[in-house]
């Protein structure tokens, strides 16, 4: 039990680390927003190999640093939080990567920009209506999660499945 926490705990620091640099590196700006797709590709493979909780701990950490870096705004919080527990809760409610994909779509793109738009509303001033919020999160996510979910595919036999394994979860041929 102990291996299995170290390891959550380290991959979910390495995982903050790309996460700060690569958002940081990989920007644009949609509407409103400041979007970072290497959020969500993080978010994704997060969700994926360490589950809700330790995704949202990561998701938490990133935006906490970008933050105090100033390389992030306040509602990289509500949006990567949501998203990356969506990821986590229905991987390991379905074990397909398909589904998990889609938790961070919904999560982040739907639910976060909701969540977003009175927090930005109250603590930025921004006047805009929710509609402007719900396409540049969406549009963030999407192209993090098509990037993410390939690199997910594409280490699926060596990584997750012997991970699974080991764990005793999952089904070894379960690959969408």
């Amino acid at each position: 039990m102990q291996k299995n926490m170290t390891y959550k705990m380290v991959l979910t620091a390495i995982l903050s680390a790309i996460g700060v640099v690569g958002g940081s590196m990989f920007e644009f700006t949609v509407g409103v927003a400041k979007v970072a797709p290497m959020q969500h590709l993080i978010n994704l493979i997060s969700g994926v190999l360490v589950g809700p909780w330790w995704a949202v701990t990561q998701a938490f950490i990133t935006s906490l640093i970008r933050n105090l870096l100033g390389t992030g705004t306040i509602l990289a919080f509500p949006g990567s939080m949501i998203g990356a527990f969506c990821v986590g809760w229905l991987f390991q409610k379905t074990n397909q990567l398909i589904v998990a994909a889609f938790g961070e779509l919904i999560g982040t793109g739907i639910i976060g920009a909701i969540v977003a738009y009175p927090i930005a509303s109250w603590m930025m001033g921004t006047t805009g209506a929710i509609y402007l919020f719900i396409p540049s999160f969406f549009l963030s996510a999407l192209v993090g999660v098509v990037f993410g979910y390939l690199i997910l595919k594409s280490i699926w036999q060596r990584i997750i499945v012997p991970q699974q394994e080991q764990l005793g979860i999952g089904r070894k041929t379960n690959r969408d």
